[in-house]
């Protein structure tokens, strides 16, 4: 079964309930969030534990590593953006920080 791309209206909600997570800038559908750590060893961490749950979930982000800085971009590229599978990592990567 095909993953579908959100609606606006839908894409709105969805960002209503993740304060944390914008808007990728541009043409992209796509939702960012950026993530601060006391070090690097950190921020590996957590990177590590939000690999292990996008492999369960066999969906994976986009993102980039600076010492304890984590930037983490979400958007299902089957679906030609912004899908309920980016919104459901999203709620299980919120929950790893919260």
């Amino acid at each position: 079964m095909p993953i579908k791309r959100l609606t606006a209206d839908e894409r709105a909600a969805a960002l209503a309930d993740l304060p944390e997570w914008e808007s990728v800038e541009g043409k992209r559908d796509a939702i960012v969030r950026h993530f601060a750590f006391a070090d690097f060893a950190e921020a590996f961490a957590f990177m590590t534990h939000v690999a292990m749950l996008a492999e369960k979930a066999d969906h994976h982000p986009e993102w980039s590593n600076v010492y304890n800085r984590v930037d983490i971009v979400l958007t299902t590229h089957d679906a030609g953006g912004l899908s309920t599978r980016d919104v459901a990592l999203a709620h299980a990567i919120d929950a790893i920080v919260e």
